[in-house]
């Protein structure tokens, strides 16, 4: 075997190798690979886009993907059996609790949502707002979704 073909041949076990052992590790889905879709209106109120979906491999549970609200545009309530976190990727957001205040997020923040807390989460009326949300399933199940905000609910 000659020298060129002595390379060759070892560059390509080099690279099944290489392969083989990526296939063990760390995996990458690259942005656009899963098209993002409207947000279903019996789970949303207003123009809401759901992408960059993702959820863990067994034995892990965790799922999450990017929202994104346009002005006005909100979930309805809903519960988490393993609570939610959601961190502010762009815009202006409102997340509230049942009985509680209606707080504002920006970029950079986190909210941590505790299992089983009924909330709801959007942009405010002028302000669209991105989130990542991250949740984890139990029982196979990772949220409960309830009734709409009322626009009363919405603006108090």
């Amino acid at each position: 075997m000659n020298m060129k073909t002595a390379i060759t041949v070892a560059l390509s076990l080099g690279a099944s190798a290489a392969l083989a052992e990526a296939d063990k590790g760390v995996s990458v889905t690259r942005a656009g690979t899963h098209a993002s879709t409207a947000g279903p209106s019996n789970n949303f109120t207003g123009a809401v886009r759901v992408g960059s979906r993702f959820s863990a491999t067994a034995p892990a549970t965790v799922s999450g993907g990017t929202v994104t609200f346009e002005p006005g545009a909100r979930t309805a309530w809903h519960t988490h059996p393993l609570g939610q976190t959601l961190i502010v990727t762009a815009g202006v957001g409102l997340v509230q609790h049942w009985d509680g205040a209606v707080q504002e997020i920006r970029p950079g923040d986190i909210a941590w949502i505790p299992p089983g807390v009924k909330h709801w989460h959007g942009a405010t009326e002028t302000t669209g707002m991105s989130h990542i949300a991250i949740s984890e399933t139990l029982d196979g199940k990772s949220v409960e979704w309830m009734e709409q905000v009322t626009d009363e609910q919405y603006t108090r």
